[in-house]
């Protein structure tokens, strides 16, 4: 998801511009630039891959002016090179821009016959010249924005810069964020109250199709029909030092071990202890009367939900869908009227998910969603908005998010499971105590860190890894899986246990780890059974389970990684930690970003 920021500042704004995008690094770029007005002209400063290479730039030959704007790029149309970095410069125009425009290749085509010159692949440049081919016709800059706004079809996020108006930046959004920020003689913009927390504390988000013009002075916003309106003003609660990695090598590191804490600060908000109560925030439907929930997320927050399937369908006893969101609106799915929608993202802004979430709105759907962002679009749009507490995650791959997800959806669930009166009141504080145990476990699971290091070259040599599980340990085989390949670039696949003989039991041999998922519990001997499968053919077995498991099942496994005994309600929010921690210390030894694995963004705010 590639980052904005843009200042009409009173002094030179080349630094700050370089601060904000530091703070947008979480996001996952692969380059970056900045331009300024200064003297009638612009000046401009790009570099490929990291923010280091574009200080080196500035460094070299630093920026002067007062107003400018900067992008961090994650490459849509065109590789990432130099050339197709942002800011781009047409005439008297430059442009960042957020998103994907469907209708460049027309657009493009309507500019070349028009005698323009294009410098790069992106679908954005076409914009550029677009604002700018009305700028030389002697339209205004707030009237090319305007007429041009309406002709693009797709999501954006967008901010122009005009060489012959030095106090003035426009922004734009349709599908993706952008948030104003309000200063003492100076304005802002920027996609997230984080990279404007350094700034000002003071910001508006800007609804679907708004445009804001920003001056010193002054902020005006007008909607998608060109009409003025007043937007919010509220206090960001970002704060500058959540993006610092304390002790630790990598943010990743760092958010592994915030689990506990956060999970604790998540779970506050939806159990009253001392009453063996779940909470949830008031909202106005009768949750006794849903009969069918549909939970639709992608990535880590697919795996989340998998796992809420599970519980609604125990406890509240509940039929759920589930929907990887990218495929939801073009399978038609059947939304029978009374249904509850949950949708299941860390930004609140992924496109899918949001585009997923109107579909289910229009067709008649209450909506739910968790997110760790209350301010973000999804939010806004929820009936009954359900928030995380994890903080800003800054490390591409997703660890305290996902396990503040799943104490939500614990906590859903049991409410849920109360209003169908399928719990007795003893049940209920059954679950309050054992989420309440959570922390101190997760406390437990990270003890066992040092450990999975020392393992950890057993997999780095391996091409191929497989991860089992049963039951909700399934969903947590996949989630493992997914975190060892995008962070240490290693095929790894996760299955159900009882599906190695389906298939994938044809690739076992001792050139391939296997992770097996199996803490001690009802489906624990069938998980021994595939273990023995996976043992004949030569494979080579990790168990994860706890001390009873491994001393019953340990035994010719070529490593064991103990966690602590817990109940099966929140075994999923433990066993997180070690399939987190195994692929950051693969990742660490095979010497890859950690952090920025190549090719990922943190949120997808594209199609």
């Amino acid at each position: 998801m590639c980052g904005i920021v843009g200042i009409v500042g009173r002094t030179d704004v080349a630094q700050r511009l370089f601060d904000g995008l530091r703070r947008l690094e979480y996001r996952g770029y692969d380059s970056a630039g900045i331009v300024t007005v200064q003297g009638g002209d612009f000046d401009r400063r790009r570099a490929e891959g990291k923010l280091d290479n574009l200080k080196r730039e500035l460094d070299a030959d630093p920026l002067g002016g007062e107003v400018g704007i900067a992008h961090t790029r994650w490459a849509t149309h065109g590789a990432p090179t130099l050339g197709n970095a942002h800011p781009h410069i047409a005439g008297p125009v430059a442009l960042v821009h957020n998103g994907i425009i469907e209708n460049f290749k027309p657009l493009r085509d309507e500019l070349i016959a028009d005698g323009r010159t294009f410098l790069s692949e992106t679908d954005s440049e076409v914009v550029a010249h677009l604002v700018a081919r009305e700028v030389e016709r002697g339209n205004s800059p707030q009237a090319a924005v305007a007429t041009v706004l309406p002709r693009l079809h797709g999501a954006f996020a967008m901010a122009f810069l005009f060489k012959d108006h030095p106090d003035l930046v426009i922004g734009a959004r349709m599908g993706a964020p952008l948030t104003v920020g309000y200063g003492e003689g100076e304005n802002f913009l920027g996609s997230d109250a984080l990279a404007l927390a350094a700034l000002t504390q003071k910001i508006a988000y800007l609804d679907e199709g708004d445009w804001a013009v920003v001056r010193r002075e002054r902020v005006e916003i007008f909607d998608r029909s060109n009409q003025p309106v007043e937007r919010d003003i509220v206090a960001s609660g970002a704060s500058a030092d959540k993006v610092d990695k304390g002790n630790h090598a990598h943010f990743m590191r760092k958010e592994i071990f915030e689990q506990p804490i956060v999970v604790a600060q998540t779970l506050q908000s939806y159990v009253r202890p001392f009453e063996g109560k779940v909470a949830l925030p008031d909202f106005g439907f009768d949750l006794a009367k849903i009969e069918r929930v549909t939970i639709v997320a992608c990535g880590t927050s697919y795996y989340a939900g998998m796992v809420a399937k599970y519980w609604f369908e125990r406890f509240a006893r509940v039929a759920v869908d589930i929907d990887v969101a990218s495929e939801f609106r073009y399978r038609e799915p059947v939304l029978e009227a009374g249904g509850l929608a949950l949708f299941i993202s860390q930004s609140g802004e992924t496109a899918d998910t949001l585009a997923a979430l109107r579909h289910a709105k229009e067709h008649g759907q209450t909506i739910a969603v968790v997110v760790n962002v209350p301010t973000s679009s999804m939010a806004r749009e929820a009936d009954l908005l359900l928030p995380t507490h994890a903080g800003p995650e800054i490390g591409v791959a997703s660890t305290k998010a996902f396990t503040c997800q799943l104490a939500v959806l614990a906590a859903l669930a049991a409410n849920l499971a109360r209003a169908k009166g399928r719990l007795t009141a003893e049940e209920e504080r059954e679950i309050v105590d054992h989420l309440q145990e959570a922390p101190e476990a997760l406390n437990d699971a990270l003890a066992h860190d040092e450990e999975i290091a020392a393992m950890a070259h057993l997999i780095v040599p391996a091409r191929d890894v497989l991860y089992l599980g049963r039951g909700p340990d399934y969903p947590m085989a996949l989630e493992g899986a997914l975190k060892l390949k995008e962070i240490s670039y290693i095929h790894a696949e996760g299955y159900a246990a009882g599906e190695m003989k389906h298939g994938p039991i044809a690739l076992i041999d001792d050139n391939v780890p296997v992770i097996v998922l199996a803490p001690s519990g009802p489906l624990f001997e069938k998980t021994v059974s595939n273990m023995q499968e996976v043992r004949a053919r030569g494979g080579k077995i990790v168990l994860i389970s706890d001390a009873r498991g491994i001393a019953e099942a340990g035994e010719g496994c070529i490593a064991t990684i103990e966690m602590p005994e817990v109940h099966p309600l929140i075994a999923p929010l433990v066993y997180a930690v070690p399939v987190q921690l195994l692929a950051y210390h693969v990742a660490v030894l095979k010497g890859t970003d950690v952090d920025q694995p190549r090719n990922l963004a943190k949120s997808v705010t594209v199609e």
